[in-house]
């Protein structure tokens, strides 16, 4: 069957393309390297934890991280129709204008706020018009269905320490404290393949075929014009009229980049592997958001949870005079499932998360055989500021913890517990707890400096008909969850793939 595009990755990105360009009148050819949606706990909000390791995770793990106490930190990523959207906390953040103003300032023209916030509008399906949300996009974005008794302390605590509350962290000033606001349809989890991909499923013009994972790009001179990619151990071929769009992830597509000979040229090399474009940026440019957890034994049994036990958090800065906030700490009603400690029988907990990290890591090919997952080397706190300004979040996070209205939940501090006090004993904290939060972005960003990937028409610089479209093009992390953002560049692309104008 011959396909105006193929599309590699049927994740938060590459359903979202699929379907706009299916919109259009195109044949879409989406590969997908995992199984069907069809695990129950995908569905189900309250589950996202019995995902990890299970036939739906890539189950990525870092190098030992020399400043983390030389610990391998585990980097699950979603492997299914919907990619990590089947598979995340499904909180929704679409950040603040200061963050897409800064792409377009480091190069990535078009994507400044007014450049993006109408596809935020256009991807939404939100309850509320109000300070310009979307009302009748595919992906649905509830408000907290009713947020329960130990949740509404510790917003009303975060209050009393100082912080002011936001009703709509999403109206473009996401500062203070919120309910989140989550991708949840009457109690169901709303991935990107089902908001986006199943209503076409049956159109004849897309075709999705799952447990392909593509091995490389296919090219006519510097013209991308297929892939190959396995299936029940054959390798198959696939071509496309149009374009090649890689959308396999922050991991994927660099990986899959490498494999098809654009990259870093030495490294290349060094792998026995042919060199078509010497991009040295591929792989480079990898960020995260970092948190660290602090649990507090309860005077009550925590309530059920209203929508998935991640329903309130903060946006806040730690330095004076930031023009985005770099902490956005999440509070949960449960006991976070810290490994190697005693935990308390009841209680609650709170992760600091820094926003804005200033370490830098890369992406290596491991291998030239395409089933062996890439060297991942995130560099936790190889710049001593993150671990600053996360430990300045805990201290934070502390304090909200002895407002009286935590008074009636609160029964001290279980972990790290009431001996450690000082600064340098909450560093050790942090860097024996850090852990991912799920975000990571910027292994083939987008810009036209020496380092950068793509252009911001996210084409492959030096090669005709690839793009990339996923959360790697990011150049630096946005002031978000991850995943609304990745969904908006995928409704941008689309519209950039097509040549229409920015709509009002």
């Amino acid at each position: 069957m011959n396909h105006d595009y193929i599309v590699v990755g049927a994740g938060s990105a590459g359903v979202v393309l699929a379907r706009r360009l299916v919109d259009a009148g195109h044949r879409v050819l989406l590969l997908e390297a995992g199984p069907a949606d069809s695990n129950p706990a995908i569905h189900d909000p309250t589950r996202s934890i019995e995902l990890w390791g299970s036939d739906v995770d890539w189950a990525f793990t870092t190098e030992p991280q020399t400043y983390a106490d030389g610990r391998r930190l585990p980097w699950p990523r979603g492997k299914t129709l919907g990619g990590s959207s089947a598979f995340n906390g499904m909180i929704y953040v679409r950040g603040v204008p200061a963050d897409y103003d800064a792409w377009a300032f480091q190069g990535a023209a078009g994507w400044s706020w007014p450049g993006v916030e109408p596809y935020f509008r256009k991807l939404e399906h939100f309850g509320d018009a109000s300070a310009g949300r979307g009302t009748d996009g595919p992906l649905y974005v509830q408000r907290n269905p009713g947020p329960d008794p130990l949740v509404q302390a510790w917003v009303l605590a975060a209050q009393e320490y100082g912080l002011p509350f936001n009703d709509d962290y999403n109206s473009g000033d996401s500062t203070g404290v919120s309910y989140t606001q989550h991708t949840i349809r009457d109690g169901k989890r709303q991935s990107t393949w089902v908001g986006y991909g199943k209503p076409i499923q049956d159109d004849p013009g897309l075709t999705v075929v799952t447990g392909a994972q593509t091995t490389r790009v296919l090219f006519d001179e510097d013209r991308a014009i297929g892939v190959e990619y396995l299936r029940d151990g054959q390798l198959n071929t696939a071509y496309a009229e149009s374009e090649i769009i890689l959308s396999a992830g922050v991991f994927g597509s660099p990986q899959l980049l490498m494999l098809s000979g654009v990259g870093p040229a030495e490294q290349l090399r060094s792998l026995g592997l042919r060199v078509r474009v010497d991009l040295p940026g591929i792989g480079q440019n990898l960020q995260d958001h970092w948190s660290s957890p602090l649990i507090w034994h309860s005077k009550q049994e925590s309530p059920a949870w209203a929508a998935q036990g991640l329903e309130a958090h903060f946006f806040s800065t730690t330095i004076n005079g930031l023009i985005a906030p770099d902490v956005q700490p999440i509070f949960l009603s449960w006991v976070y499932p810290l490994p190697n400690v005693e935990l308390p029988r009841q209680g609650f907990s709170a992760v600091a998360q820094i926003l804005h990290p200033y370490s830098r890591g890369e992406l290596r090919l491991r291998s030239a055989d395409p089933t062996v997952a890439p060297i991942l080397d995130p560099r936790v706190f190889a710049d001593p500021r993150d671990l600053e300004t996360l430990v300045d979040n805990l201290e934070m996070l502390r304090d909200i913890a002895t407002q009286d209205a935590l008074r009636e939940w609160t029964d001290g501090e279980a972990i790290p517990g009431a001996a450690v006090r000082t600064r340098e004993q909450l560093r050790d904290h942090a860097r024996a707890t850090v852990v991912s939060g799920h975000h990571q972005v910027g292994t083939a960003k987008m810009g036209l400096d020496a380092h950068s990937v793509v252009d911001p028409e996210l084409r492959v610089h030096g090669l005709l008909g690839l793009r990339v479209v996923d959360a790697s093009v990011m150049p630096t992390l946005p002031s978000a969850n991850t995943n609304g953002p990745t969904v908006m560049i995928a409704e941008k692309a689309a519209d950039l793939i097509l040549g229409r104008k920015v709509p009002a």
